[in-house]
């Protein structure tokens, strides 16, 4: 039997197999290849390959990290240092851009002709400047403007702003852990009782508090771990020492580095505008019949927009604004500009000029980048199906 024959006899399933098979392979192939010609090449200059430098001291110091950090800790420590700062932007930038790109987008609707030109003209300027610039401005025109530490911008004696950065009081905890679990309990609760409303709506069409009672929950749980739970909570004010003639610094409190806040600014800000085109686009496919609809049975417009409008918008909005929460992931790499720690600046560039490991480096730190953008997608793929509307 030749080979046309065989094709010709497979199933229509297997013949569309026989492409995925064939593109698999070439793929295969391509990778063997680099990765002999690289070992060749890196065997003819002498650099052996492998991971064991990652145990190996650092020595290089790291401006700021949330956990403890100095030189004389190993580079897979300086690799944790850099991807929980990449982590941190990330997710402020995420949640700020959505709360911001929600609310521009929504105001882009409005029938107050002040509002919708602000919210038009903001979608239009931040949107065409290249984010770059808008990192530079940030950090060095309007952070560096700010005073200098003996100056600092003073609110109410409990938070100071200066060139070096943003002053704000620590948290001092006594019985954290029982604080935490009452979190996650008022969290299951809320989960819970979520579902029932849900029942309760779609079973006897009764239209439970859920938002109070939520809110209640969110509240109530923890602050009775305050009254009976042994729980207590008291805050370091930071404080301004001198240190000499004209050397001024604060001590105790949290310090927010000013690359933290211009990177934080400018992606929220950039991605925003993107996330508000995505609200936009989604409220205007809802059919305005349905809108109409609802008026007709006095529900009120904030009601129209909680029960009608944004449910069956969702299922628009979700898909690009994944795309938009990748993108500013991945745009944090451009925190190196300014001197920002996360993992390009720390691992792809500190260490790899330290220890030359540049395929090992730059592998990790793809791997990296590849490993939080599908943790991204998988958790917004799994709330756009929790969303989707379901016939019943």
């Amino acid at each position: 039997m030749n080979l046309k024959n065989f094709y010709l006899n497979l199933s229509n399933k297997n013949k569309n197999l026989i492409p995925q098979i064939l593109t698999v392979l070439i793929l295969v192939l391509v990778i063997v290849y680099f990765a002999i010609n690289a070992q060749n090449n890196m065997g003819n200059r002498g650099i052996s390959f492998g991971f064991g430098f990652l145990s190996q001291e650092s020595s290089f110091d790291i401006t700021f990290s949330l956990i403890d950090y100095d030189g004389s800790h190993s580079y897979a420590r300086a690799f944790l240092v850099g991807l929980l700062n990449t982590i941190l932007v990330s997710a402020i930038g995420i949640f700020f851009a959505t709360i911001l790109g929600v609310t521009v987008g929504i105001g882009r609707l409005s029938q107050n002709y002040l509002i919708a030109k602000a919210a038009e003209w903001y979608v239009e300027i931040f949107r065409n400047i290249p984010l770059i610039l808008q990192i530079f401005f940030w950090y060095f025109a309007a952070l560096r403007a700010l005073p200098l530490t003996v100056d600092s911008i003073n609110f109410y004696d409990i938070s100071f702003l200066n060139v070096k950065g943003w002053y704000v009081p620590r948290f001092v905890w006594t019985n954290f852990p029982v604080f935490f679990y009452s979190i996650i309990a008022a969290i299951i609760s809320i989960i819970f009782f979520s579902k029932y409303a849900k029942k309760q709506r779609d079973e006897f069409g009764k239209q439970l508090p859920t938002l109070y009672i939520s809110l209640g929950l969110l509240i109530g749980l923890p602050l009775i771990t305050f009254l009976i739970g042994g729980v207590s909570l008291s805050f370091e004010i930071p404080e301004l020492e001198q240190l000499s003639t004209t050397v001024y610094v604060y001590k105790g409190g949290v310090s927010i580095i000013p690359e933290l806040i211009s990177l934080a600014l400018a992606l929220s800000m950039y991605t925003a505008t993107f996330i508000a085109e995505n609200v936009r686009a989604g409220i205007l496919g809802v059919n305005k019949g349905q809108k109409e609809a609802a008026a007709s049975i006095g529900l009120t417009k904030g009601q129209i927009l909680k029960l009608v409008v944004m449910p069956q918008a969702l299922r628009i909005i979700i898909p690009p604004t994944t795309n938009q929460y990748l993108n500013l992931t991945k745009n944090s790499s451009l925190a190196a500009a300014i001197a920002y720690p996360d993992i390009v600046l720390v691992f792809a560039g500190t260490a790899l000029m330290q220890t030359g490991r540049a395929i090992e480096i730059i592998s990790i730190t793809m791997l990296t980048y590849l490993s939080l953008s599908l943790s991204i997608s998988v958790f917004m793929n799994w709330y756009n199906k929790k969303m989707a509307i379901k016939e019943k």
